[in-house]
């Protein structure tokens, strides 16, 4: 990875729900980029910014703002204002699929066997498939990656690289990254061997949506036997690459909805912060934003609203979740190596656990209902959790 993105937080923003209603919402963000700087975040990643039908991974023009967004200028002055911040700028790579009307030849695009229609995303009739084989597909993506490379954007995040076969980044990225030694490229991997994903794809990173279930699942169940395991299988990831980790993104159902007891979301973000990987914060997730995803048309608007003028217009209830994250981010920061630090647990019950970072921070997590005392640390409150930072 490059240097800057082994310190990076990322604060991940879906750019049409988040400006949504305003006339220019990529200024209106540029106007929340202090906020960003306070929580901690050194890293914007933005949804969609590109030309499209309707919720942006329809794309129709890979060269051309939203103008639903606003314009290159209103671009260019949001990278302006993020660097002048020491922020960077990830941008989404919807390059899977595109929309029906995106103004391709017929050889761009990948058709169903036995079918004269074309191949579609996961059987949305409007996301039509890329055929990653054809050269002129390879040589388009390229072309777009390194366009808004230099125009300051500092990487990708490649949406759905986990339906694009791993031999097609491996044949873009070599050139794209000579050209932008300093870009970082992380793919969306739901599901699979990520490790060798990384391995095949050249990619830095990919996301990890085990330690992400883990981390929810393992606090509703009260089994933090589950969290363990996935931190194992976290650790061996990281000896071969860094894992962009999250609690929540603009895919599912919010942190805060997703948590039974409203008590563990501190837990939740504790872990997300001392574990190893690339960590973002899904805009309003610092807020305790609430959000149900649902399996229907509209079904992803509860989890990306529009966000307020000012940080002032922000619900009084929410800044104690957001001082915790200003917290849990701080001591992250005061550790090297916190990226790449392997996590051991040394005490574990079905309800209480003690995660040592080898950064130098040790996690002691409580769920019960009881009072728990762990051996020559201490004693953590019932539905508690603390962090010990080694000096």
């Amino acid at each position: 990875m490059p240097p800057w993105a082994e310190h990076a937080i990322f604060w991940h923003v879906y750019p049409l729900g988040f400006g949504a209603g305003r006339p220019r919402p990529l200024r209106h963000l540029a106007g929340w980029l202090d906020y960003a700087v306070e929580l901690g975040c050194s890293a914007i990643m933005l949804g969609p910014i590109f030309a499209s039908e309707t919720h942006g991974y329809d794309t129709v023009d890979h060269f051309s703002i939203d103008p639903r967004l606003g314009d290159e200028r209103d671009f260019d002055h949001l990278v302006e204002q993020a660097r002048d911040r020491g922020l960077r700028i990830v941008l989404d790579g919807v390059f899977n699929h595109v929309a029906r009307s995106f103004p391709a030849g017929e050889r761009w695009l990948r058709r169903r066997p036995g079918s004269g229609d074309y191949e579609t995303f996961e059987g949305h009739h409007h996301l039509v498939v890329l055929d990653h084989a054809e050269p002129a597909v390879r040589e388009h993506v390229t072309a777009v990656m390194d366009h808004w490379l230099g125009r300051g954007a500092a990487g990708w995040r490649l949406d759905a690289a986990y339906a694009v076969p791993a031999g097609f980044w491996a044949q873009v990225l070599p050139g794209v990254r000579e050209r932008h030694p300093d870009a970082w490229f992380s793919g969306e991997v739901i599901h699979g061997d990520y490790a060798d994903y990384v391995e095949r794809s050249g990619l830095d990173s990919v996301t990890q949506y085990e330690l992400w279930k883990a981390i929810w699942s393992s606090l509703n169940d009260r089994n933090l036997f589950e969290l363990a395991w996935a931190l194992d299988r976290h650790n061996r990831m990281l000896e071969t690459f860094t894992p962009q980790t999250f609690a929540g993104n603009h895919d599912v159902t919010r942190l805060a909805t997703r948590l039974d007891d409203p008590r563990h979301l501190g837990h939740a973000l504790a872990v997300l912060f001392t574990v190893g990987g690339v960590p973002s914060v899904y805009y309003g997730d610092e807020q305790a934003f609430q959000g149900l995803k649902e399996e229907r048309e509209g079904g992803d608007d509860a989890i990306r609203p529009a966000f307020p003028d000012t940080p002032a217009g922000l619900a009084p209830h929410g800044w104690p979740v957001y001082r915790t994250h200003q917290r849990l981010i701080g001591a992250r920061r005061r550790h090297k190596g916190a990226a790449s630090a392997r996590t051991t647990v040394e005490h574990l019950s079905g309800t209480a656990a003690v995660l040592r970072s080898d950064a130098g921070m040790t996690l002691l997590l409580n769920v019960g209902d009881e009072p728990h005392r762990f051996p020559g640390i201490g004693e953590v409150p019932p539905h508690g959790w603390e962090i010990i930072e080694e000096k």
